[in-house]
């Protein structure tokens, strides 16, 4: 079929006139033409060169509004899932005085990686949002974006990270952490920082929660590509928080675990089948809860994730865990551990975790 053709080829070129696409399928110009003015949702003609190529799939996360990890999975959801779209072009766009949380900051820059990694050409426009811009180039986003990720109006020249980095204690400019040879100093930076903005009190939850996270990614990233971490305080909004973030595009809690059940927890194993919620968010449920799951043949390991839990508990803390289409969330009431979850989400490979500790 001439379209498929037409769209296999713009895939691979875009930007290419109706005569060359007719020359490159060896069929005539005329029928070309036909096909493209007839599937605009499709293809789209650059004003000036005349080119065709590829419709981008345009994502936006609005305008006057804070982007919350629920607002960003909705945005991402109703456009599709770029990762598996057949759109080679994707455009996220930030609109005016759009300020984007750490949480849903984290998300976006792992899916703009993956998307990039996978040979998507993707921009994120930031021309009605330049504070925004600013900010993200400050807390070490655009250190960590690939290069080949388009930035409009254009990529800031100087890092404002690497100049500014460690100079205001409610932040932790996001940490690559290399897989191969992991900087051991960023927990240490992530509870200091955390322990200066909420108090010598959270010293012991801090280092356990952030030292488990981070040896969560990597025990169960299974994969070379690098994670990443980061802190900020919000001491001015409604109330006052505190959100960490540690991320990986690996395998996964669920990713790396479920192969092992039978084998390894077969008494779980059981218990998960007969669960009637999706069988990945069930195992989750099950580290949060109950602990004692590890990939590692170490009797140590596998309980820190609830050990983690337990102080989220004591000091009114929210966890997210956002894996490849699927989020769970855990709250604490009094002693009881409530769970909500969110199936369908669009597609983000690996693990992407949030504290977010409430100090008032």
């Amino acid at each position: 079929m001439i379209l498929e053709r037409i769209r296999s080829l713009l895939e691979k070129s875009p930007n290419q006139k109706a005569k060359a696409i007719a020359n490159g399928l060896g069929c005539g110009k005329t029928e070309v033409n036909q096909v493209l003015y007839a599937n605009q949702d499709t293809f789209a003609q650059d004003p000036v060169g005349f080119g065709w190529s590829l419709t981008a799939l345009r994502i936006d996360f609005g305008s006057n509004c804070w982007l919350t990890a629920e607002a960003f999975e909705k945005a991402l959801t109703s456009s599709g899932s770029p990762l598996d779209s057949s759109v080679s072009r994707i455009t996220f766009v930030i609109g005016e005085d759009c300020k984007i949380l750490l949480e849903a900051l984290a998300r976006m820059l792992a899916i703009c990686n993956q998307l990039a990694d996978a040979g998507k050409l993707v921009s994120v426009d930031f021309q009605s949002s330049g504070s925004t811009l600013t900010y993200l180039n400050r807390i070490g986003f655009i250190d960590l974006l690939r290069s080949d990720v388009a930035i409009l109006p254009k990529r800031p020249r100087i890092s404002a990270a690497a100049a500014y980095g460690g100079n205001n204690d409610g932040v932790v400019e996001l940490r690559k952490i290399d897989h191969i040879r992991p900087d051991d100093e960023i927990p240490g930076l992530l509870r200091n920082s955390f322990v200066s903005c909420a108090g010598d009190q959270y010293n012991v939850a801090a280092h356990t929660v952030i030292s488990e996270l981070f040896g969560n990614v990597k025990e169960h990233s299974g994969t070379q590509s690098a994670g990443f971490a980061g802190l900020q305080n919000y001491p001015r909004a409604k109330r006052h928080h505190i959100q960490t973030v540690i991320s990986d595009s690996g395998r996964g809690i669920a990713g790396t675990l479920m192969p092992l059940l039978e084998r390894k927890y077969p008494q779980v194993a059981r218990k998960i089948s007969k669960s009637a919620l999706d069988h990945r968010v069930a195992l989750l449920q099950e580290v949060f809860s109950a602990g004692g799951l590890s990939q590692v043949d170490d009797s140590s390991r596998g309980l820190g994730l609830k050990g983690a839990g337990t102080y989220a508990q004591k000091y009114n803390a929210l966890i997210s865990v956002r894996q490849q289409d699927f989020e769970l969330r855990i709250r604490h009431v009094g002693s009881l551990i409530e769970f909500s979850h969110s199936l369908d989400l669009a597609r983000i490979e690996g693990t992407h975790i949030c504290f977010d500790f409430f100090l008032d």
